[in-house]
This record gives C-alpha cells, sequence and structure tokens, in this order.
C-alpha cells in the first residue's frame, strides 16, 4: 500500500502583509536602547576605586601561605 501525500494549497499573493505586534514588543527595545544610550552618553560619577584591588590581596595571602 502506498502512502498518501498531502497536497498544499497555495494562497494567492498579496501585496500587503499584515503584521500584528503588541505594545510591548515596540517598547521594551526602545527603551532598552534609550537607557544605554543615556549611559554612554554621560557616565555620570563613575570613578575607579581607590585602595587596594581584591584580587591583588587575594594572591597576596596566596603567595604567603605557598612555601618557598
Amino acid at each position: 500500500m502506498s502512502a498518501r501525500t498531502r497536497t498544499r494549497t497555495h494562497r494567492p499573493a498579496t501585496d500587503s502583509v499584515e503584521v500584528s505586534l503588541p505594545w510591548w514588543a515596540i517598547a521594551l527595545p526602545a527603551v532598552a536602547f534609550a537607557a544605554l544610550l543615556l549611559l554612554i552618553v554621560e557616565p555620570g560619577q563613575a570613578h575607579a576605586a581607590a585602595g587596594d584591588p581584591a584580587i591583588g590581596r587575594l594572591l597576596g595571602h596566596i603567595l604567603g601561605l605557598v612555601p618557598a
């Protein structure tokens, strides 16, 4: 017995395509883009941390514990 194959029905081509998006699909990327743009344009009071960095202190402790 041979298996039947489905025939595809072809829809007539239309000139316009209708796409429906929810409001948040446009709003959320726009808000995220605006927030990142503000961070780039106005970095604020971003200063380097003063003092000994934590990684340096950790390596110093590890080197102190390892016998020479």
